[in-house]
């Protein structure tokens, strides 16, 4: 339950920082520029954070993909990949409703923000690509401690390098459908990003696997 409860929370308050600091930054500012440097400077620190705290009662996963190459690899049962997806997808929809709320925004919204286009799945493909090589080639070398900032440097850097914006999360793409803010992506967007996300992990688990095979 433990492990379950920092999941949970772990994705709501990710959820809860992308989503109040979209919302922030175009209270703050018209221009778009500096609406994604203020949204991208808060989840950099938001999920450096979260997972060095997180990370030693549950792994800080966070993210259904990296549960997902957990699974694959052998290094959780499928009732925990389950449990744990479960958990993270009504944690970032909490986090969601938490920060409209917080914004004083209708607790339940549906986003309007269309997201489509080969170029936007294939950056959400490079973007999930590189988190499951950061996370697992340090893994491999047993560099524990610099996950948290790697990992929030990664997706920081590509929130820019990318045309998406760097989502690279299935459960916070689906947390995000319930927000019309800068941060939003309208429900119908959302399946192509999770597919694009889940190609990704897949790409990167191969990757990994090549690059640290012995021979």
């Amino acid at each position: 339950m433990k492990k379950l409860l920092a999941e949970f929370l772990g994705t709501a308050l990710l959820v809860a920082v992308v989503v109040g600091s979209g919302i922030m930054a175009t209270d703050l500012t018209q221009d778009v520029g500096l609406q994604l440097l203020i949204n991208t400077i808060a989840t950099v620190f938001g999920l450096a954070v979260l997972i060095l705290i997180l990370a030693p009662i549950s792994g800080a996963h966070i993210n259904p993909v990296v549960t997902l190459v957990d699974l694959i690899q052998g290094k959780s049962s499928v009732i925990q990949f389950i449990q744990y997806v479960v958990t993270q997808v009504l944690g970032a929809i909490s986090g969601a409703l938490l920060a409209n709320t917080m914004f004083d925004q209708a607790i339940i919204e549906t986003s309007t923000k269309i997201r489509s286009g080969t170029h936007l799945y294939l950056a959400e493909i490079v973007a999930t690509t590189g988190l499951i090589l950061v996370i697992n080639l340090l893994l491999h070398q047993k560099n524990f401690s610099a996950i948290p900032a790697a990992v929030a440097a990664w997706i920081g850097s590509a929130y820019f390098f990318t045309s998406s914006t760097s989502f690279a999360n299935p459960a916070v793409t689906i947390g995000r459908t319930f927000s019309d803010s800068f941060a939003g992506i309208a429900p119908s967007s959302a399946p192509q990003f999770i597919a694009a996300q889940l190609l990704g992990a897949l790409i990167g688990l191969a990757l990994v696997k090549v690059l640290t095979h012995d021979k």
